[in-house]
């Protein structure tokens, strides 16, 4: 598949950039907790570059610039440097995240951490790899042997309560909960088994798209908090709940009460 070959090289490329620029940027705010380094704005030239060049009538949907449509229904879902507040403080928990879609469904996703060097890759229907080995998530049977994983949205200080609601009661119940502050990388790390579940809200889709797929290609399920499955579009990532699939059940429950009970 030629699309993922192009992945796989925009995705080096881009964390090479990251690589290069660590520890020398300073940031600008996009908001009061969303900061943009110039290490977003040249990974994203670097990966846009390589995948425009082999597939110059493709569309791209990337974090740093507007959304670029094309007839042919082939778009490239791009977060250039996933983890930024993590980047421009000095903190090694980042990567680059490229998902390839066709006709609304992710057809390949890459994310390339480029600090343990660890590329993650899926194509549909043929499984997820890192470094070429196979992904497989976790066989933890219950909540009680977890050890799961969770994000706060960039509106975190008005919703600091809710979102630290979820994180007590999940705490309760599991081994431990990791915050890392790289979407991407929760996806990954579940995929290959280090953590089993994950979930979080006000996720933007170049967060997303790629580990969505590795997800489901090493045997675990992604969806919404309504227990439904994700569509392709602005929306996709906006309430995440990704698991080994033993623990999708019990988790999603839990969510659902939480929710409810906030709403009343």
């Amino acid at each position: 598949m030629k699309e993922l070959e192009i992945l796989k090289k925009a995705s080096l490329a881009g964390g090479a950039v990251l690589a290069a620029k660590f520890g020398k940027v300073t940031y600008r705010l996009k908001g009061r907790a969303n900061l943009l380094t110039e290490a977003d704005l040249a990974s994203q030239k670097k990966v846009i570059g390589i995948i425009s060049k082999a597939f110059p009538a493709d569309g791209f949907m990337a974090e740093e610039s507007p959304v670029k449509e094309t007839p042919n229904r082939r778009l490239w879902i791009i977060d250039p440097l996933d983890g930024t507040t993590n980047y421009a403080h000095g903190f090694p928990v980042a990567a680059v995240s490229i998902g390839f879609s066709e006709n609304g469904e992710i057809k390949a996703g890459g994310v390339y951490d480029p600090f343990r060097r660890e590329l993650f890759l899926a194509r549909k229907g043929r499984g997820a790899f890192v470094n070429g080995r196979r992904l497989s998530v976790s066989k933890t049977p219950s909540l009680s042997k977890s050890l799961l994983v969770t994000g706060f949205g960039y509106d975190r200080a008005e919703k600091a309560g809710f979102y630290c609601g979820f994180f007590s009661e999940f705490m309760k119940l599991s081994h431990d909960v990791r915050r890392m502050g790289a979407a991407s990388l929760d996806f990954c790390w579940l995929a290959a088994g280090r953590t089993d579940g994950y979930w979080e809200f006000g996720l933007k889709p170049w967060d997303v798209a790629a580990g969505k797929l590795i997800v489901e290609e090493a045997g675990g399920r992604v969806t919404d908090f309504a227990g439904g499955p994700w569509a392709v579009g602005p929306d996709m990532g906006s309430q995440t709940l990704a698991t080994n699939g033993l623990l999708h059940a019990p988790m999603l429950r839990l969510i659902k009460r939480r929710l409810a009970a906030e709403n009343r």
